[in-house]
């Protein structure tokens, strides 16, 4: 019997929100293919994956979803995802990044899992968000960790 990540035993991500370094934070909106919350606008995130470090993972994941390449990062701290999929709880550990990207370089790398990319400004988020975002950004705004640089 496989274990399952995140059902069977805790599973382990980087999320990172990723900005321009102008006051802009790009997020995608989820496709009808997503694991879940389709629809929903979110930052983005991966699984570490066993004998990969957090640094490789956060750069190869930025990579895969965003095809661009990770120019600044700083560790926000973590936090305890428990949630519920297909009526079973869930609990990830979440590694949470602010991460500086070249913005003219960003675009879909994976048209499967999502439908659109775009810039936000903090004060200006799009809806709906995904059911985690919006506590994320609250509490580390106003810790004043999500800075613009």
């Amino acid at each position: 019997m496989s274990s399952r990540l995140g059902i069977d035993m805790i599973g382990v991500c980087v999320v990172y929100f990723c900005h321009d370094g102008e006051g802009n934070f790009l997020l995608s909106k989820r496709s009808s293919e997503a694991r879940d919350e389709q629809g929903t606008w979110d930052v983005g995130g991966g699984a570490v994956e066993l004998h990969a470090t957090v640094e490789e993972t956060l750069k190869k994941e930025i990579r895969e979803e965003y095809c661009t390449e990770v120019l600044q990062y700083k560790f926000l701290g973590y936090r305890d995802v428990h949630r519920t999929k297909e009526g079973m709880p869930t609990h990830w550990l979440a590694l949470d990044f602010q991460v500086r990207v070249n913005r003219a370089t960003v675009r879909i790398g994976e048209p499967h899992k999502f439908d659109d990319l775009d810039w936000f400004r903090l004060n200006d988020l799009p809806s709906p968000l995904h059911s985690q975002l919006g506590p994320a950004f609250e509490d580390y705004r106003q810790r004043g960790l999500l800075g613009e640089s």
